[in-house]
């Protein structure tokens, strides 16, 4: 994967459920996998649920740019969906995310 001239940009955002909650968060998340991949822009769009670990969840995502992840979160979807998954999840969805820059070496 070549990156793009502003760079493409990765998201890894881990969740863990509310206790009790588990099985209704991967549905949830299960649920947003195939529409993400559909939006412009996106390169990879992946769930995962943490080995030995019920209920903890790890997304990863690429986006070409900066821009089509902000248009993702923006979409009139993510509004609707924002509050259903805040009763789903434990702590705050920023909590859980870190966004990714590549760097290459010159040569």
């Amino acid at each position: 994967m070549t990156a793009t001239a502003q760079g493409y940009v990765t998201v890894i955002w881990d969740a863990k459920a509310r206790p009790g909650r588990e099985a209704d968060l991967k549905a949830f998340i299960t649920a947003a996998v195939t529409p993400s991949r559909n939006d412009p822009g996106n390169i990879d769009y992946e769930a995962h649920e943490v080995e030995g670990r019920p209920g903890e969840f790890v997304i990863y995502e690429r986006w070409e740019t900066r821009a089509h992840l902000d248009s993702h979160l923006a979409a009139p979807r993510m509004r609707e969906l924002v509050p259903q998954m805040l009763g789903l999840i434990d702590g705050s969805i920023e909590d859980g995310i870190r966004l990714l820059r590549p760097f290459r070496p010159a040569n």
